[in-house]
C-alpha cells in the first residue's frame, strides 16, 4: 500500500497520468495504476506538472522582512506553481557573502518558507577568501553584479574582481551567475539624460540600452572561456546578448542563460501604464525584442526560465523622478501561470518543452536534479495541478506578496493552481517545512 495514488491527471505530453507516491518520492508512473493508496486524489480535467523550480528569487530575508520574506514569497510563489526556489544573496541583511550570513538566511528560510529552498552565495570585492566557505556550505553558485546592485552591502565586481571569483568558482565546481549591464555604457547614457533634466520612463528605458547587455556577456563569456568557469546569465531581455550566448555555447564553452516571465510577456509599454511596478534591469524592451525572446525560448536558444521576483514597499517606488524608485517586478505568483497561459493558446505542443526550462532544466543546472523538477519514480514528488476554467482578471486582493503590487494585475489569466504538493504532501495544508537543499 503507497502513501498517496493520484488519478486521471493530464501529463505534459497530454496522456493521462498515474502517480504512486509513498514517503514523499514517486514510486511509480503509468496510464492506469493498480494497488491500494491511503489516499487517492482524483485529477481528471487537470494538468498534472513537476512544480516550477525557481532558480532566482529575492525574498530578502532576514533583515528586509519588510519588502518580503519566506513565508509570503513562498506562499505566493506555491499559488503561483512553485515548489522550488533558488534566493539570492542580496536584498536580505547581511546579504550572503560567508557563512556567517549563510547560516542566517538557512535559519530563517526553514523557519518560514513552506516550500523547499537552496542558497545562491555572494561574489563581490571582498569576500573572495569566503568563496570556499560558501561551498562547503552548499551554495548552488556564485552571483556576482557586473554593475552596480543598488545595495550598499553588496557592491558589483569589475572585471579583475570577475577574473579572481571565476577562478575560485571554477577550481570549487560550481557555477558564477552573472546580472551583465555593462556599467561604462549605462553611465555614459544616464548622465546625458540625467544633464538635459531627464526623469521619466522612456528616459529610464533609453539610459540602459541593449548594446549594454551584449557588451556585458562579451566580456563574461570571454573572462568564463579564460578561466575555465561554468557562467549562467541572469534575466536576459536582449535577443543581442542571447545570439553571443548560442554561439559561445557552440564552441564549446559551459555557459548558460535565463529570461523571465516578465521580460517574455511584458513590452516597455507596461512600463508607461505602471510606473516604477515595471521598473526592473534590464528593462523591459521594445515590442521585437519581446518577441525575438519569446523565439529564442521556443527554440532551446535559452535554458531557464525564473521569476527574479524582486520586491520592496510600495513608498520606494513612488514618485516624479522613475530614477530614483526602487527597481524589481512582483511576479511569481502569475508569472509561470501566464506564461502557461501563452503556450497553451499560442503553441500548445510546445508545452512539454517550455515547462522543461521551469523545472527539470534550472534543477540539473543548480545541482538539484536528483530530488526535482521531474515527474519519475525516485525523484521528490513536487506536483502541481493546473485547472483552466475560463479567463478572469488577476485582482490586487488576490496577491500573497507582503506587498500587494504587480504589473500583471489587471491582466487576464486562465490557467490557475489547483493543488500542489511538497513532497507527497499538501502545501495549501502545510504550516512552514521548507527543506534546504544544499547543491548535490
Amino acid at each position: 500500500m503507497v502513501d498517496l495514488l493520484i488519478r486521471n491527471g493530464r501529463a505534459l505530453s497530454g496522456n493521462q497520468i498515474d502517480i504512486a507516491v509513498h514517503d514523499g518520492k514517486i514510486v511509480e508512473i503509468g496510464a492506469s495504476l493498480g494497488g491500494e493508496a491511503r489516499e487517492e486524489i482524483d485529477a481528471a480535467g487537470q494538468l498534472v506538472l513537476p512544480g516550477v523550480v525557481d532558480a532566482h528569487v529575492h525574498f530578502n530575508e532576514p533583515g528586509r522582512e519588510h519588502w518580503e520574506g519566506f513565508a509570503t514569497g513562498s506562499r505566493a510563489l506555491a499559488a503561483g506553481g512553485g515548489t522550488t526556489f533558488a534566493d539570492m544573496p542580496l536584498n536580505a541583511a547581511p546579504p550572503t557573502i560567508d557563512r556567517a550570513s549563510f547560516e542566517l538566511k538557512r535559519a530563517a528560510g526553514e523557519a518560514s518558507s513552506v516550500l523547499d529552498f537552496a542558497l545562491w552565495g555572494g561574489l563581490v570585492p571582498e569576500n573572495l577568501d569566503r568563496l570556499e566557505e560558501l561551498a562547503d556550505c552548499g551554495v548552488v553558485g556564485f552571483k556576482a553584479f557586473m554593475i552596480d546592485s543598488g545595495i550598499e552591502d553588496f557592491p558589483g565586481v569589475d572585471a579583475r574582481v570577475l577574473r579572481e571569483g571565476m577562478k575560485i568558482a571554477a577550481r570549487l565546481g560550481l557555477p558564477v551567475a552573472v546580472h551583465a549591464e555593462d556599467p561604462a555604457i549605462v553611465e555614459k547614457c544616464t548622465r546625458a539624460i540625467r544633464d538635459a533634466g531627464g526623469k521619466g520612463v522612456r528616459e529610464f528605458l533609453d539610459s540602459r540600452p541593449p548594446e549594454s547587455e551584449v557588451e556585458a556577456v562579451r566580456v563574461a563569456l570571454d573572462l568564463a572561456g579564460e578561466t575555465g568557469c561554468s557562467l549562467h546569465v541572469v534575466h536576459l531581455s536582449c535577443p543581442g546578448a542571447i545570439a553571443l550566448i548560442s554561439a559561445a555555447k557552440a564552441g564549446g564553452l559551459d555557459v548558460t542563460c535565463e529570461v523571465c516571465p516578465h521580460h517574455l510577456l511584458l513590452n516597455e509599454s507596461a512600463m508607461f501604464e505602471h510606473g516604477a511596478f515595471a521598473k526592473c534591469a534590464p528593462p523591459l524592451r521594445r515590442e521585437a525584442s519581446r518577441a525575438l525572446a519569446w523565439e529564442a525560448l521556443l527554440a532551446g536558444r535559452v535554458d531557464c526560465v525564473g521569476s527574479d521576483h524582486s520586491p520592496a514597499p510600495p513608498d520606494k517606488k513612488r514618485g516624479d523622478d522613475i530614477f530614483t524608485a526602487w527597481g524589481g517586478i512582483m511576479g511569481c505568483q502569475h508569472g509561470f501561470l501566464l506564461l502557461l497561459d501563452a503556450v497553451l493558446a499560442q503553441c500548445p505542443d510546445q508545452l512539454s518543452a517550455v515547462w522543461e526550462h521551469l523545472s527539470a532544466r534550472p534543477a540539473e543546472r543548480f545541482g538539484l536534479g536528483a530530488r526535482k523538477g521531474r515527474i519519475a519514480p525516485g525523484l521528490d514528488a513536487d506536483l502541481v495541478f493546473i485547472e483552466r476554467r475560463g479567463g478572469r482578471e488577476i485582482m490586487t486582493g488576490e496577491l500573497l506578496y507582503r506587498h500587494q503590487t504587480s504589473p500583471y494585475v489587471g491582466r487576464e489569466i486562465v490557467s490557475r493552481v489547483a493543488r500542489s504538493l511538497l513532497r507527497g504532501r499538501d502545501v495549501g495544508l502545510l504550516e512552514a517545512r521548507g527543506c534546504f537543499l544544499p547543491r548535490s
